[in-house]
């Protein structure tokens, strides 16, 4: 993936209020740090920022003070309701460095034990992954055709491309295949059906014949 270039402003005032302004006019807060520098807070703008998150860019250019600095979107802030980007995390790279990013799963496939009515269950939509910044893939391609009913996919049995390696327990479930779960109803209760069955007397004791009770 080609790696794009933002230009970006040093940003002077802080606090809730200078970024709610800053908000306003289309543009978003940001802080850069990493590599034993001081942190430095920055003024990207919100709709290109916006988009390249969209776009599945984990790196990208800032060009600042006529130089260009690799960063990596490391974290991004969004409000209560997790529509609008309020702040946004960079940290320096270089480019021949190893990074540690989440990526999407692109499933591929048709999991041979669909035949059997078995339903494929996603359990993680994407993996962390350790790779060279430059070499950051788009996603991560898992082939679930070999899958038969009962099977568990685990983090440890998705291949990955060369010089990419896992950064997630390799006991991770990312995939099963099982058949859909039907409900059992419950067996009715003797008596339930209709008006509610009187309850059985026991008497106690020897019931009296009809001469007893004359007698008496």
């Amino acid at each position: 993936m080609e790696i794009p270039t933002i230009t970006v402003e040093t940003r002077k005032a802080a606090g809730s209020r200078a970024a709610a302004r800053l908000r306003r006019d289309g543009k978003l807060p940001a802080i850069l740090y990493g590599h034993g520098v001081d942190p430095n807070p920055l003024v990207l703008d919100y709709k290109e920022v916006e988009r390249m998150i969209e776009d599945g860019y984990h790196v990208v250019k800032l060009a600042m003070s006529g130089k260009e600095q690799p960063c990596q979107f490391k974290d991004a802030q969004w409000d209560h309701l997790g529509k609008h980007l309020i702040h946004v995390d960079m940290l320096r790279v270089n480019l021949d460095e190893r990074v540690t990013v989440t990526v999407p799963i692109e499933f591929r496939g048709t999991a041979r034990g669909a035949a059997e009515g078995g339903v494929l269950h996603h359990e993680l939509n994407e993996i962390e992954i350790e790779c060279m910044v430059a070499a950051i893939p788009d996603s991560i391609r898992v082939d679930v055709s070999e899958m038969n009913l009962d099977d568990v996919l685990h983090i440890k049995d998705v291949k990955l491309p060369e010089g990419i390696t896992h950064a997630m327990d390799a006991e991770d479930v990312v995939a099963t295949l099982k058949l859909p779960t039907v409900a059992e109803e419950p067996l009715p209760v003797e008596g339930e059906e209709g008006e509610a069955a009187e309850p059985e007397i026991i008497a106690k004791g020897k019931e009296k014949s009809e001469e007893e009770e004359n007698a008496g």
